[in-house]
């Protein structure tokens, strides 16, 4: 069925409706026009709105289409001119009560600053109280206090990159179809002369926040947009006229008290480049890089060997002046014997190898090396987050909840590694026949030699990684000490370039742990000193063993009465703060610390020596495995109330480390013998055996990574646990890679030459 449409006919009535529908019709188009409108049309539309409205109120002030003479889409050319007259506005006072950037133009005289600082900073203060976008965005990238105060934020940043807008306009395209309520100056607008971010740090004293007394808490920083022309000492001289004549009014509501430290520009200096430890990481990766290549020539001169059928084929063909060089290296014969120890496929394929476990192995040390490592690494993510969160209080409330005292307390799995140290240390000693036959026929000279050849390729093994892993340190930190936002409390590039030699000699643990070159190397320096004394006791239960038992049990009650001393005489606590301020004395004290080492070194000697014949039924065999997991996680949550008096603190702080060496202990000792149950089963995997071979290079480098990524962060972090969950994987991500790098190039090679000299050595001499 068609539909025909049939023509209205024409009336007055609907010709007066069509015009008047015209009539509307043209207004809607018009309004459509205006929604449309450029962003230029918009802005300025509204400053005229505000101008009008401000003028009602203010008559006095200054037109403003004077004050924002310039368009809104291109950069402001501003001359300063400090005969103007200062805008008057009603928010004066209380930007010079609230806003350091806007006190500190208040405070400027030409007496304080240079001319042109001082010109700039009036300039500020006129488009800040006249409302010029720039000016605004200078205001805003300001830090003022945020809330949280009194549960530690200290972080009074404002923004860095909002400081980055004033000079350069944002990156950011808008549509023009929107009609949007804003300045379109604020992304369009500069500022008319360079402005810089910086930090200013107060120390304060109020007693309206939690004092936890975990290195300088205390002090607040400020991020100031500020001229470029005004220097850091004009600033800070500045900022101690603000403090000092009482126009910050957060001292007088929080009193605060502040006192100007220092400030910093964020530049780095040209004296980073000319540090020591700059050339030396230099130098290490020149050599390293180096040898890597002539290790990788030599492995293509022995691959062409069979090819060309000669005797001496050389070395691969080179045509610029580096494989030249590398070339005439390779000629020498003694540097062709250790040069494949830098091979980087053959190290790659030892670093990723998995294997089945030998019969004389004791699998489950690779699953608690490596468990143990990442844990130790978890607590470096919450310990070094503390020095830039902005609420520790809440963070030292999280630690202290019993589900999160398995990070608080993870610096104890630090005497797992003691524990397994002391048991290798005696157990390959005592199995090395050969070695004890050569000692007992040796006189005192050539066990001192035995001694020193010892000594020297353990120093081999540990030293090369550590050492440069301790100049990445010392300049990690002078960098971030230059750029980072943050106060660095631990100056290690400090440290580093005054007692580096402790560090050299493993001894910086018997100094102050205040005063040491990456502090997280003390067990380290402890390892050494421990090596140390159990090769000394082993030689002598060689020649006298009931003098060497007498002095290891007397060494195991005399650390117990040491530690009890130490712990009543300093009265010891359980707190945070308490355990930091007692570090030199109980934590990283080797006179301690020894105690584990002791244990698993007794391990080694009960288990070879056949001392304890217990025979288990296989029930009660599971039951002693399960037990010493229970005791291993008890001793681990003992400390879930820590507001103990100090003889029930030290005590739970020495048997608590007593009973969980002994669980150690029992776990080593069964998997040395081939039992085991299912969770030990999951330890001895052989997929442990790659994470067991970077445990090393994992603890040496965790906290360094750590505290590089925190410190260049341009905002304070929230402790919140979910997200640090997350940050927590991403860390170990990228630990674990530069622990390939790292053990690739550092301590892989020095392992391989090491066992290439051992067995140089072990060869017998032709006459």
């Amino acid at each position: 069925m068609e539909i025909r449409r049939t023509p209205l006919p024409w009336s007055p009535v609907l010709v007066l409706a069509l015009i008047l529908l015209m009539l509307l019709g043209l207004t809607v188009d018009f309004g459509v026009l205006a929604k449309g409108a450029s962003n230029k049309t918009t802005s300025q539309t509204w400053h005229q709105h505000q101008h009008q409205q401000h003028q009602q109120h203010y008559p006095n002030q200054l037109n403003a289409s004077q004050s924002q003479s310039l368009s809104d889409e291109e950069p402001a050319v501003l001359e300063a001119d400090t005969s103007s007259a200062i805008v008057s506005s009603p928010h004066e006072k209380h930007l010079t009560r609230t806003s350091v950037i806007f006190g500190l133009t208040k405070v400027a005289n030409e007496s304080s600053v240079s001319q042109k600082c001082h010109a700039q900073l009036r300039q500020v203060q006129r488009g800040i109280l006249g409302k010029q976008p720039w000016a605004m965005k200078v205001l805003d990238a300001s830090g003022t206090k945020p809330s949280g105060f009194v549960y530690g934020q200290n972080y009074w940043l404002g923004s860095r990159e909002a400081c980055r807008g004033v000079q350069r306009p944002v990156g950011i395209t808008l549509s023009k179809n929107f009609d949007r309520v804003m300045h379109y100056g604020i992304i369009t607008q500069q500022a008319p002369f360079d402005m810089d971010y910086r930090v200013i740090y107060l120390r304060h004293s109020s007693p309206w926040q939690v004092e936890i007394k975990l290195m300088s808490e205390q002090i607040i920083h400020i991020g100031l947009c500020l001229p470029s022309s005004c220097s850091s000492e004009e600033v800070k001289s500045l900022a101690q006229n603000y403090v000092s004549a009482g126009m910050f009014a957060e001292n007088e509501i929080f009193d605060i008290r502040p006192e100007v430290v220092y400030m910093k520009d964020l530049q780095l200096k040209e004296a980073f480049f000319e540090r020591a430890s700059f050339r030396l990481v230099v130098a290490c990766l020149l050599a390293t890089g180096a040898l890597m290549l002539c290790a990788q020539q030599l492995t293509a001169a022995k691959k062409l060997a069979p090819l060309a059928d000669e005797p001496d084929p050389g070395l691969a063909p080179a045509e610029s002046e580096l494989w030249r060089a590398l070339h005439s290296m390779l000629q020498w014969e003694k540097f062709q014997k250790f040069v494949p120890c830098w091979d980087v496929p053959a190290n790659w394929a030892k670093i990723f190898s998995v294997r089945e476990n030998s019969p004389n192995e004791i699998p489950l040390m690779n699953g608690l090396r490596s468990v143990c490592a990442i844990w130790i690494m978890v607590f470096h993510v919450v310990w070094f987050m503390y020095f830039t969160v902005h609420n520790k209080t809440v963070l030292i409330s999280y630690a202290e909840q019993a589900f999160f005292q398995y990070v608080s307390s993870a610096p104890l799995l630090v005497d797992v590694f003691f524990t397994i140290s002391g048991f290798l240390q005696t157990y390959n000693f005592l199995r090395n026949s050969q070695q004890i036959e050569a000692v007992r026929r040796n006189g005192l000279g050539q066990n001192l030699k035995l001694f020193g050849k010892l000594l020297f390729h353990r120093y081999l093994r540990l030293g090369p990684l550590y050492l440069v892993v301790m100049a990445t340190v010392d300049l990690v930190y002078a960098y971030i000490g230059d750029v980072s936002v943050y106060h660095i409390n631990e100056r290690f590039d400090e440290m580093c370039s005054r007692h580096w030699w402790r560090n050299l000699l493993f001894i910086q643990n018997l100094f102050d742990h205040r005063d040491m070159c990456a502090n997280w190397s003390w067990s380290l320096a402890c390892e050494m000193q421990f090596f140390i004394l159990a090769n000394a006791l082993l030689f002598l239960y060689v020649k006298y063993p009931k003098v060497a038992k007498s002095i290891v049990a007397s060494l195991f009650m005399a650390t117990i009465a040491w530690s009890y001393s130490i712990g009543i005489s300093i009265k010891f606590q359980l707190s945070f703060d308490a355990a930091f301020a007692t570090g030199t004395e109980i934590y990283t004290s080797p006179f301690v610390r020894v105690l584990p080492y002791i244990l698993g070194a007794a391990t080694a000697w009960t288990l070879l020596k056949n001392k304890i014949q217990v025979d288990l039924s296989e029930p009660k065999e599971r039951c002693c495995w399960h037990l010493a997991l229970f005791v291993f996680f008890a001793c681990i949550y003992s400390t879930v109330k820590r507001d103990l008096g100090y003889f029930m603190s030290i005590s739970l702080f020495v048997f608590g480390r007593f009973f969980f060496s002994l669980s150690v202990c029992w776990m080593i000792a069964g998997s040395a013998r081939g039992r085991g149950v299912w969770w030990s089963r999951l330890l001895e995997a052989k997929g442990f055996q790659h994470v067991s071979r970077l445990s090393y290079a994992i603890y040496l480098l965790n906290p360094l990574v750590i505290v590089l990524f925190y410190s260049l962060t341009n905002a304070s972090t929230h402790a919140d646990p979910f997200m640090l969950c997350v940050v927590t994987c991403g860390f170990a991500v990228i630990v674990y890679l530069a622990s390939i790098l790292f053990s690739l190039a550092f301590e892989l090679p020095f392992c391989n030459l090491s066992s290439r000299l051992l067995r140089s050595n072990s060869k017998p001499k032709s006459a």
